[in-house]
Parts: structure tokens; C-alpha cells; sequence
């Protein structure tokens, strides 16, 4: 494999990406043997293209690039070629300039112009150069090249143009700035809802394997597509009978009259690739594979799985499943069920996508009963293609989706999740249900950091920097949304409890005070209002008594919502013969109309009560059987508003660090230490330096004399600790001793360590300025990358498991709240009295970490502990990294379709 085929550690194969139309291409490291194939595209290329490209039209220029870029593997080009439609259609490729600079060049074939192909090879080809260490990429582009420089102006990436004699000469940053993200972001909603279209809103379904008994799953999703009135042909296709289901029945998808979007397959296992290959040929834009016996049957399901992904992605079909229940869309235009589940779906804005049939079943049952109903629904399986990722981008800008509802039983680009997910919960909750809790997923580690990671800390880290809401059952998913899917939203933690349940009351304000919401107390003016419409009990909950009336309660709660007091309202009703229900509801919503706070019902004793209010203005409030799930979701909703209404924060850019010594400390150790494993204090103090985090100096002894002289050096008092490999808790083996003040205590303790470590190898330091001790570390998970732990630190570590976890990147807003979060956050601020630690030093300290993080792929574990924090500064005492071999990280941000592993 040469060179080319190799560049940043990718293999040749290259991946799938979604042009700007929705159509596949494969964008892949350009290969030796690719060398007719682009003379040929050259042969096609216009006179115009290559003018443009090469400022002259001589044809010979573009094959000699060609022959360059094909087989010259020595110095240090890059370029990257697409295919479409079977061929290649478009190459980019530059060249090294000088340190950190490079030149690019471009070249498309005219009949694939304005679908975006230029824009990825672009996006990819700044991904290939900043991983190999370029910063800039240089173009000279002539001023009448309008498209190529629309492609970089509109690219995202930050650039300085210069136009001399007719060529600008134009200079892009190849690093990802926050607006790059969010236009690349935008390009790939549009992809992806161009490419998603006829799954969702197909014109025409075919049924391939629709059998002629009921029960059978194809004829049962035949007949849900015919019994939801879906808006345009249904085509059954079974070779062996004239009709299914009163419909028309078709030898093959070949023989279907007209044109068909949609493919509903569920044929055996081994006839899907042929069916798929089929639809390929009939134009067919999207596939639902509802047959199993792909993947979840291990090796052999696993590579028929690759075979189907491969025969979709080349004919340009978008795949759900297989071995799934299918999918909806209640538009009404469209009336569309694509599954053989048994509940009827109604219409409504939440959208769900589940991995589990069962569960997707359970979601639309329990959506139904409650009146919240459903927009989309979409059953993943085993998730080849389409994936949770791809449904938030479509689910992103759908006006008839309010709600985004997750079933996960894993993650595919957990990172890119998170990133998503943080620009559509801008404007749209997302709750997740996350299966696979078990502590058995507990991994096994070495430092305090790796010991208290699981993946349930990755995905509660990702969760909370997205926004995501994580709930616990399908149950609590559909209540959280019935109340995010009407506003507005609450603008504080405030609640107040009315209604004539007290009993409803007290366990609402029970509930509340769990969930960190806040009952005040009304004031004095609200109060006697209260109690001059009746209420028995008016301080919050307000009681009503169990007799109030329709208009009572109309007074009542409007004297609380005018108040200003309070951000939600619940109302608790005990149904009774004293009052009409509908008469409740109609009270209630003569007041929520107008009402600028949340408020939503619970009743109890009236079991055939609609399970939500009507408001004249169209909204619905949800009502709730119970008050403690009413509050429970309320509380959710509550803390999504606090995540939507703060800043985003940003990443801060770090003086003093020092990306190329940092590397040179790994390589050398890698070099030493080819398996990798734990570094030495002296080599762990030489890479936090690099990243510029203030440490007490370590100076390494094994014998009496060498430490009595280190502790001289170091200055008394000095602390002495075991450098004896293995040992974790220096302290649980009697390993450590502080405070020497001369070198009889020095000796003494030195002779006491190597006895309760049995190693002659210590360290002595000085001791360090008093403070809190922090621990502050960070593991590398497979799936998610660099996870960040901020925690108390010393002996308290593991007593307390005082921690808090963060993804990366890390923004200024997350690690704040990471240490604000902490328990012992309060000492950090000074305690009863006591002097405040320096807090912005610990965050200066966090950011370097996750910097070190970033920069180092290699580094599996890092903890320092304990991290002293006090009134002049953070110092690091106790440094602990291991180091393993490690490609670069992906790049979780580039724009890249489901890859089948």
C-alpha cells in the first residue's frame, strides 16, 4: 500500500458522505491504480475546468498532476478522490510548502458541479492536513472562478484573500472554529433531509414479502399502510400470488408499475441483497429491512449486514434495520405505518426512534393513551445505516416534531452525538432512555481515575454538556415530553402546588423538594387573596378544600400565576361529586391561556378523565394521574430550560503549552517502552509541564544518601514517598511520610518506606502550601475518547467518591460547573471563615488537562492526586500517567454516513 493510500492513518477504503442532493459518494485516499481512471475524468473534464484549474487549456497539464499524484510517494503530498455513480469524479490533493503550510488544488467533473462534492472534498481535505500538522492551506484560484471560491467562502473555515493581477491568492485555517462546525452542521441537516426524504414522505411503498395469510409480517405492514389511509399506491410484490390483502401483487419490484420511493423488504436473509439490488435498479430511494438474522447472529450475520449496507450506499439507498419494526410518519399528507406493530399511531409532536421493537411499541402505546401521539417513528434494529445521529439532523429543522425521544442501547460516534445534540437542543429537547446500565459494564483500571470510570460515567459526562435529558423508563420519556411539548418553558425552579388534595399536595411538595424544586412560601398579599376565594391553606401547597368549586379554583389560580412569585403551577384535583371534571378543566384552562408559566394537572379519582386540557389557543396541558411523575417531569423540564437559557461557552485558547515537547516526552517513552505502560514521576512531571500545570518538583532517590541530598536540594520540610511500580494508595502500604524537617527524619523515613514497599525507589518533594486537596484525571474510553474527572481529592477520594465527569472538549460553562458541582466546592470558597482557595488556578489547571488530553492520544490514564488548592495558586503534588501506542483520534466532527464494523 503506498504512502497515499495511508495518509492519516486511515485506510484506503475511504468512507461514505452524503452529497448536498442526498445522493451518496465515497470520498477514500487516492490509490496508485487510480491513475487511468483520472486521466479518463480529465478526458471528460470541459476546456473551462481545465482552464480554471490549470490557467491554460492544455490537457497535458492534467496528466501530469495526474501521473504525480498517482506515483511520486516521497514528498509528502496528500490527495483524496470521489466516486459517484461508479466512477471517479472529482480529486483534491497539496503539497507541502514549508512547516504548518501547504497548497491545495481542486479538480470536479462539470456533470456532477453544484452537488456539493467539491465542498466535502474540501471539509476532508483540511481534515487530513490539520491531523498531519498543517495549519494553512494556500490557493491560488483565478478571480473568474466563481464556484471554487464560493466553495471556500461558504466552507466555514476562516481565510484571508488577496486579489493581485487577476488571481486571489486566499490562505484557510484548517482548524475547526465554532462557526465552521455550525455551517458544516448546516450542510449536513440538508444532506440529510434531502437523503431521508423518501423514507419519510415516499410518493409510493412497495412491499417486498408480503405473504397471503394474515399474520405473516409483510401482509400485516400491507395492511397497517392500507388500514392508515397512507396517500399514495401500496404495491404488494410476492412472486407466488396474484393478490395480497385485495391488492394487485407484483413478481418483483422490477415489475411494479410506475416509480417506487420506498421498499418495505421482508423477505428471508439471504434474499435481501438480491431484493436490495433490485430496488437499486428501480430507482428506489429508501429501504426498511424488517428481517433479522443480520448481525445480532454474530460473525456470519455480520458480514451479510456489510453486504446489504454495501449494495445501498451504491445505489444511493437510505437503510433502516434490518431486523426492526419498521417506521411512521402521521403527516397527513403522507399517513404513513410502515410497521406490523398493532397500536394505531396518532398524530402529534413527538418524534422517537428506538432500537428495540418492543420498546418503539411501548413508546407508541403509551403516546397514544396519553394524547401526546406521535409525529415520526422509527424502529433502528441493528442500526446499519440510518442511526440516532442521522434522525436528529431530519428531526433538527421538522416544524411538526417539538420533542425528540431516543431509545439507545448503544452509540456509534458518541462525540458527534453530543455535538449534535448540543446544537438541536438549542431549539428542541431530546430525552434519551439509555439501556445497558448494569454495573457489570464496571471497568477494571489502575489509577483512582480509571477505577471510578464506567460507561454509564461516559454517557451521563455526554448527556450533561448536551443537554440531553436521561431518563430512566419509557413511561417517564413520554410524560417529560407531554410537558416539553407545550409552552412555555419554566423560567425558574419556583413551584406552586393548588387544588383541593391536600393529601396530592404534600406528596407533590415531598416530591419537589427531591428534585431540587423550590416551594416558597407566598407572600403575605397573595395570601390573603387566597383566602378570600376560599382556600383553607394558602401558604404553598395552597389548599383549596375539598369542596372548591370550578370558580374557586379559576380565582385561585390566577391570583398565583399573576403573582410573579412562582415559575410552574400544579394543579392536584380530587375528583368528587361536588364538581364536574369538565368543569375542573374548563377553569383551568380559562386561566392557562393567558398564563406566562407552566402549568400542568393532576387528578386522581376520575378514571375515564381526558388525559389532557384543551386551551383555546390549541395547546393541550397534560394531566397526570399521580403528582409525584407530574413534578418528576417538571423537574426535567426545568432543568432544560436552565441548560437552553445559558451561554454555550467556549473552548479557551491556552498560553504556555507545548504541543511539540509534549510529543517528544511520549515518543520517547513509547520508544523505551514499545507496549507502553506507567511513566516515571520524573518523565509524568515532564509532560504536565508541557502543558504548563504548576507542580512541586519531584527529585528521585534510591538509597539513604541520594534522598537526604534530594531533600537538601528541595528545601525542608520535605515530604518522601515509595516510587516502587505498581503501588497506587501510596499511603494504605505505609508508603509516604511529609513534614521532614532534617535528614535524620529523612533517613528515618527513607529506611520505614522501602520496608512497607520492599523497593529501594523514592521521591522527595517539598512540601506543599497548604490547601484543598483535588484529585484532577482523565481516562480514554473507546467509544467516547478522553473523559475528565474533577473530584476531592487525598484520602477522601474513594472514602467520598466526591467526582464529577466531563467530555471533551471542554468548554469554559463546563468545567465551572464541574467544580461547582463538587461537594467539597464550598471549602474551595472559603469555608467558615477559612481563606478561598484560588479557584480560577484549578480551572486554568482542569483546561490544561483536557489540552493534554487532546493533544496526547496515547495518554490512557492520568491522575493527579492530590491537587492542592489554596489562596496562591493550584499545584499538582502526585502525578500518575500511562501512556499505550495510539493512532490520532478520529475526527468526530466530519461529516461522515454509518460505517458497518
Amino acid at each position: 500500500m503506498t504512502a497515499v493510500e495511508q495518509v492519516g492513518g486511515r485506510s484506503g477504503a475511504g468512507w461514505d458522505v452524503l452529497a448536498s442532493d442526498g445522493s451518496v459518494v465515497r470520498i477514500r485516499p487516492l490509490r496508485e491504480d487510480d491513475e487511468p481512471a483520472l486521466e479518463a475524468m480529465n478526458r471528460r473534464v470541459s476546456d473551462r475546468s481545465i482552464y480554471l484549474r490549470f490557467f491554460g487549456i492544455s490537457r497535458s497539464n492534467a496528466d501530469q498532476h495526474t501521473h504525480h499524484l498517482a506515483t511520486v510517494h516521497d514528498d509528502g503530498h496528500v490527495a483524496v478522490v470521489a466516486e459517484y455513480g461508479g466512477q471517479l469524479v472529482g480529486v483534491a490533493s497539496y503539497e507541502p510548502l514549508r512547516a504548518g503550510e501547504a497548497e491545495m488544488a481542486f479538480l470536479l467533473e462539470d456533470s456532477v458541479h453544484g452537488r456539493g462534492i467539491g465542498t466535502l472534498l474540501l471539509e476532508q481535505l483540511a481534515a487530513m492536513a490539520r491531523e498531519n500538522g498543517i495549519q494553512r492551506l494556500r490557493a491560488d484560484t483565478l478571480a473568474e472562478n466563481a464556484g471554487m471560491l464560493r466553495v471556500f467562502a461558504d466552507s466555514g473555515f476562516e481565510q484571508v484573500r488577496r486579489l493581485d493581477s487577476g488571481v486571489v491568492e486566499l490562505v484557510l485555517d484548517t482548524a475547526y472554529r465554532p462557526s465552521t462546525l455550525e455551517r458544516m452542521a448546516d450542510r449536513e441537516r440538508a444532506a440529510e433531509d434531502r437523503s431521508l426524504h423518501r423514507l419519510f414522505s415516499p410518493r409510493a411503498v412497495a412491499v417486498i414479502g408480503a405473504g397471503r395469510n394474515p399474520g405473516g409480517i409483510g401482509h400485516e405492514v400491507l395492511r397497517n399502510l392500507v388500514k392508515g389511509n397512507f396517500t399514495g399506491p401500496v404495491y404488494a410484490v410476492n412472486p407466488h400470488a396474484d393478490r395480497v390483502a385485495d391488492l394487485p401483487s407484483y413478481p418483483s419490484v422490477a415489475d411494479v408499475p410506475g416509480e417506487v420511493d420506498l421498499a418495505i423488504i421482508a423477505v428471508p436473509a439471504e434474499q435481501v441483497r438480491q431484493v436490495l439490488t433490485e430496488c437499486g435498479a428501480k430507482g428506489v430511494g429508501g429501504a426498511v429491512v424488517l428481517t433479522s438474522g443480520f448481525s445480532e447472529l454474530g460473525a456470519a450475520g455480520h458480514e451479510a449486514q456489510r453486504e446489504i449496507l454495501e449494495v445501498a450506499r451504491r445505489n444511493s439507498i437510505r437503510l433502516i434495520g434490518p431486523n426492526c419494526l419498521g417506521l411512521v410518519n402521521t403527516d397527513p399528507a403522507i399517513n404513513l405505518n410502515a410497521t406490523f406493530a398493532e397500536v394505531s399511531p396518532t398524530r402529534g409532536t413527538l418524534a422517537i426512534a428506538a432500537q428495540s421493537g418492543a420498546v418503539g411499541i411501548a413508546v407508541l402505546d403509551q403516546a397514544a393513551r396519553t394524547g401526546l401521539g406521535i409525529s415520526e417513528f422509527v424502529s433502528l434494529g441493528n442500526k446499519v445505516d440510518v442511526s440516532g445521529n442521522d434522525l436528529l439532523l431530519h428531526w433538527w429543522g421538522d416544524p411538526r416534531t417539538a420533542v425528540i425521544g431516543l431509545y439507545l442501547e448503544s452509540f456509534g460516534n458518541p462525540r458527534k452525538f453530543g455535538g449534535l445534540a448540543r446544537l438541536v437542543g438549542r431549539t428542541k429537547p431530546i430525552l434519551v432512555v439509555k439501556g445497558g446500565r448494569s454495573a457489570g459494564g464496571r471497568r477494571a483500571g489502575a489509577s483512582h481515575t480509571a477505577a471510578a470510570s464506567t460507561p454509564e460515567t461516559a454517557v451521563d459526562a455526554l448527556f450533561a454538556q448536551s443537554g440531553v435529558l436521561r431518563m430512566d423508563t419509557v413511561e417517564e420519556l413520554v410524560e417529560t415530553a407531554r410537558v416539553l411539548s407545550v409552552r412555555p418553558l419554566p423560567r425558574g425552579r419556583r413551584l406552586a402546588v393548588v387544588g383541593n388534595a391536600g393529601g396530592a399536595g404534600v406528596l407533590a411538595a415531598d416530591a419537589a423538594g427531591r428534585l431540587g424544586l423550590e416551594l416558597p412560601e407566598l407572600s403575605s398579599a397573595v395570601q390573603g387573596e387566597l383566602a378570600a376565594v376560599g382556600a383553607v391553606g394558602s401558604g404553598n401547597p395552597v389548599d383549596l378544600g375539598a369542596a372548591a368549586s370550578p370558580k374557586s379554583l379559576a380565582r385561585a389560580l390566577k391570583v398565583i400565576v399573576d403573582s410573579g412569585e412562582v415559575d410552574i403551577v400544579l394543579v392536584c384535583y380530587a375528583a368528587t361529586r361536588a364538581g364536574r371534571v369538565e368543569d375542573i378543566y374548563d377553569a383551568v384552562a380559562r386561566t392557562a391561556t393567558q398564563a406566562e408559566v407552566p402549568i400542568v394537572v393532576n387528578c386522581v379519582g376520575a378514571t375515564h378523565a381526558a388525559p389532557e386540557v384543551a386551551l383555546a389557543d390549541g395547546r393541550r396541558l397534560p394531566v397526570f394521574p399521580f403528582p409525584e411523575s407530574a413534578v418528576r417531569a417538571l423537574a426535567h423540564a426545568v432543568q432544560y430550560a436552565e441548560w437552553r437559557s445559558r451561554p454555550q461557552g467556549v473552548v479557551p485558547e491556552l498560553a504556555r503549552v507545548d504541543g511539540v515537547g509534549a510529543r517528544a516526552v511520549v515518543r520517547w517513552f513509547l520508544e523505551q517502552s514499545p507496549d507502553g505502560g506507567w511513566m516515571g514521576p520524573l518523565q509524568s512531571g515532564q509532560l504536565l509541564q508541557c502543558a504548563g500545570v504548576p507542580a512541586i518538583p519531584v527529585l528521585a532517590a534510591s538509597t539513604r544518601s541520594e534522598a537526604i541530598r534530594a531533600a537538601e536540594s528541595a528545601g525542608y520540610p520535605v515530604a518522601l514517598k515509595t516510587a516502587a511500580p505498581g503501588v497506587l494508595h501510596k499511603t494504605d502500604i505505609g508508603g509516604v511520610r511529609v513534614g521532614l524537617a532534617n535528614s535524620v527524619q529523612v533517613a528515618t523515613a527513607y529506611d520505614e518506606v522501602v520496608a512497607a514497599a520492599g523497593d529501594p525507589q523514592v521521591v522527595v518533594q517539598a512540601m506543599a502550601p497548604g490547601g484543598t486537596e483535588l484529585v484532577i484525571g482523565v481516562v480514554r474510553d473507546r467509544l467516547f475518547g478522553p473523559l475528565l474527572m474533577a473530584g476531592s481529592g487525598g484520602i477522601l477520594t474513594d472514602l467520598l467518591a466526591d467526582r464529577q465527569w466531563r467530555g471533551l472538549p471542554l468548554t469554559d460553562l463546563d468545567a465551572i460547573e464541574t467544580l461547582h458541582s463538587l461537594r467539597c466546592a464550598p471549602l474551595l470558597a472559603g469555608y467558615r471563615g477559612a481563606q478561598a482557595a484560588d479557584q480560577e488556578a484549578v480551572l486554568d489547571v482542569i483546561h490544561r488537562i483536557a489540552w493534554l488530553a487532546e493533544q496526547v492520544p496515547e495518554l490512557a490514564e492520568l491522575d493527579i492526586n492530590p491537587l492542592i488548592a489554596g489562596p496562591s495558586g493550584a499545584f499538582a503534588v502526585d502525578i500518575r500517567m500511562r501512556l499505550t501506542p495510539a493512532n490520532p483520534e478520529p475526527d468526530w466532527h466530519a461529516r461522515r454516513m454509518r460505517a458497518d464494523s
